[in-house]
């Protein structure tokens, strides 16, 4: 895959840890004139200092930044973000990193999830709105060459103790985007679920303090103290390589540790 195209690029949840990563590094490679970058978060003051560190290695790029809960969020807010900081751009390619989301409550057993006040807020957040904003950005790119990026997790195709909120809406996005890459077969369209490995972040720190099977909690220590968890510009530089290198087919789940990507 060729990056170095002039690209609009949109990255959810690009305050901080993955989101922000993917952000920066990606930005080093689309091209430099003419592109855009769109940041969404929940903390405009981190969206900035993303946005600041983009611009001082890249200052030909044109980057917005906005701010958006996902928890409320509707189809409008994604189609004004969009209008917004698109432009008159005539782009070669377009991107979108799904990335936002939260890791839900580690300390609840499966058979204590019941509250649907709870999972409407939990499932807007990590679903409804990613969804919906797929739909904006399919509407506003329909001729224009796609990359659709849902960053996926082991915990989307494998049970795990501890996280039956993650592993639910995790599951759901990965077998939408499935279905999206199954529809959309047309070459202009690619759809990548990508599942970036164990990573040093506030989730997993999280997961850690709270999660209510001490076998989870065990794992995630001993990697953290051993050093052994990714970190965030580790996986972000193996997602480049994984694109660059176009081994995979639109729909498929590649992981960190996948050898024939």
């Amino acid at each position: 895959m060729n990056l170095s195209q002039r690209t609009y690029l949109i990255v959810t949840g690009a305050s901080r840890g993955i989101g922000r990563e993917f952000a920066q590094q990606l930005s080093g490679r689309i091209g430099q004139e003419g592109s855009v970058v769109a940041l969404l978060g929940r903390n405009l003051p981190l969206l900035q200092e993303t946005k600041d560190h983009i611009l001082a290695k890249n200052p030909l790029l044109t980057v917005h930044t906005f701010s958006l809960e996902l928890s409320t969020a509707k189809a409008g807010d994604f189609a004004k973000i969009l209008e917004d900081s698109t432009g008159n751009g005539a782009f070669e390619r377009a991107i979108v990193i799904h990335n936002a989301g939260t890791v839900g409550d580690t300390s609840k057993r499966a058979r204590e999830i019941g509250d649907t006040a709870l999972l409407q807020n939990y499932f807007h957040t990590n679903v409804f709105s990613c969804m919906s904003l797929n739909s904006q950005f399919m509407k506003v790119f329909q001729k224009v060459q796609k990359l659709i990026v849902n960053l996926s997790t082991l915990a989307a195709i494998a049970p795990i103790s501890s996280m039956g909120y993650y592993c639910s809406v995790k599951a759901a996005r990965e077998m939408f985007f499935r279905v999206l890459a199954l529809e959309e077969s047309a070459p202009d369209t690619l759809v990548l679920n990508y599942a970036p490995g164990m990573i040093d972040t506030q989730m997993t720190v999280q997961v850690q303090q709270e999660a209510h099977d001490p076998a989870i909690v065990a794992m995630f220590r001993d990697q953290r103290e051993t050093n052994t968890m990714l970190t965030a510009a580790q996986t972000t530089e193996r997602f480049i390589a994984v694109l660059e290198a176009q081994k995979f087919k639109s729909g498929d789940h590649v992981d960190y540790r996948d050898e024939e990507y």
